[in-house]
């Protein structure tokens, strides 16, 4: 009687754990609309890959888009974004960084694009 006890104490200690270390995701498409060809591509993916909380990511060079999932306890959308515009790409309604632009191959860079200035 004492080891069944014992063993169903064990057992209800590990479940309260599982349930305590979940942690709440979340997932957006983001418009990526300068993105250009596989080189793009890869330098959001590198920049994503970085950014410590995100789970999973998706760039869809043709859709324009990027898809990411994150935990919502260590970044959030808007982190995403400053990341993706810190590459020298637009994302959603922030800018590409004037700087990391101006560092692209010619490949990447689009004739109508403004990028946004540092104050």
């Amino acid at each position: 009687m004492k080891h069944f006890k014992l063993t169903f104490i064990a057992l209800f200690a590990i479940i309260i754990s599982c349930f305590a270390q979940q942690k709440t995701t979340d997932k957006a498409i983001i418009k990526t609309p300068t993105m250009q060809c596989e080189q793009c591509k890869s330098k959001i993916e590198k920049a994503l890959f970085k950014q410590d909380g995100i789970t999973a990511y998706k760039v869809d060079l043709k859709k324009k888009t990027t898809t990411v999932s994150w935990i919502t306890d260590r970044t959030n959308i808007e982190n995403i974004k400053t990341m993706i515009a810190n590459a020298g790409y637009n994302a959603d309604d922030v800018l590409a960084d004037e700087t990391a632009y101006k560092r692209l191959p010619a490949c990447c860079k689009k004739p109508d694009v403004v990028p946004a200035k540092k104050p």
